[in-house]
């Protein structure tokens, strides 16, 4: 029997959609009860140490408040993540938490969902497409990271006028790039500080690139008062970085940010100096209520750090250092 081109292409688009089920079942896990909200847990990985947490941290509140997950790991990967949300709806899904693979894909995101709730998690879009109570965002403000960071380094060097700085980014695009970046600038400006970044890059909150990116700096032969990282893990291979060309930890300060395991280590080894605690477990407790909450056709304005304008529930940093970092341990 010949096949037509149609029948050929029809054939063609099943196989592809059975090769696609197939991959994303292998990466899910789920958990289920008998309750009436279904979610669908969107992840791009768990690689990296925070993201691992905050998995951990909306998994164990679904099975906490008895609320029916799946969770998949997509990899960065847009179309992947899109196609899931188009088929949530007629899966049975009444929510979805989702870390984006791109922010900036979430309006895509929303006119896929088919009227569904979207939670967004770790990667912040922009104010002008969240939604109240319909598309939303729970996370801690990146900007307070930064703040803090920067006054911490200010008084701990005895407010100087001037400083020479290297900040080490995150990803390229990130909002908590963005945000703890500039407000490290901001705060140096505000009090009037003049701040020469001697040096900055993206090293993709890697502790390797962090070492690889310093290695490169120190051929400058440039002097410089502080290090600031957007995360402990790059945090973690700044100190090394320094240990390495012969910079003592007492004097430059080093700072990251998320209170890990490791970087709360550095702290009371005497390396890291400062960190500021980013409450994964907190986050993926707000996550998973809003979800069942806009599930239900409510409102998120009961929920603990709920922004006024409920298009956000916001989780407050904590400033981690050697006089409480036991407290964090």
């Amino acid at each position: 029997m010949k096949c037509t081109n149609q029948l050929k292409k029809y054939i063609l688009l099943l196989f592809a959609s059975l090769l696609t089920t197939v991959i994303f079942t292998g990466c899910g896990s789920s958990s289920s009860n008998n309750g009436k909200e279904k979610i669908l847990f969107i992840m791009t990985d768990t690689e990296d140490t925070f993201r691992n947490l905050l998995s951990e941290g909306v998994l164990a509140a679904a099975n906490d408040s008895g609320v029916s997950i799946e969770k998949i790991e997509t990899g960065k990967n847009v179309e992947a993540q899109l196609n899931l949300v188009k088929t949530a709806k007629e899966k049975g899904y009444t929510a979805i938490i989702l870390q984006p693979a791109d922010a900036e894909a979430a309006l895509q995101m929303q006119v896929a969902s088919n009227d569904i709730p979207i939670v967004y998690i770790n990667a912040k879009p922009s104010d002008s497409v969240l939604e109240a109570n319909k598309y939303i965002y729970v996370g801690s403000k990146e900007e307070q990271a930064g703040q803090y960071q920067a006054e911490y380094v200010w008084e701990k060097l005895q407010k100087p006028k001037s400083l020479r700085l290297i900040i080490l980014e995150g990803a390229k695009g990130h909002s908590g790039t963005i945000g703890r970046t500039s407000a490290v600038k901001n705060y140096f400006k505000d009090q009037g500080v003049e701040a020469n970044i001697v040096f900055a890059d993206i090293c993709n909150w890697s502790d390797t690139e962090a070492m690889k990116k310093l290695d490169v700096f120190f051929r400058t032969n440039q002097e410089f008062d502080a290090v600031f990282c957007n995360n402990d893990t790059m945090a973690l291979g700044a100190c090394e970085a320094l240990k390495k060309h012969g910079v003592s930890l007492d004097i430059i300060p080093v700072c990251g940010v998320d209170a890990t395991a490791d970087g709360c280590a550095s702290i009371k080894a005497g390396d890291m100096q400062f960190t500021v605690l980013q409450d994964a477990k907190s986050q993926g407790l707000a996550a998973v209520q809003a979800a069942k909450e806009l599930s239900n056709g409510k409102d998120i304005s009961g929920i603990e750090n709920a922004a006024d304008d409920e298009k956000a529930i916001w989780i407050p940093f904590q400033k981690v250092d050697a006089s409480n970092v036991s407290q964090f341990q």
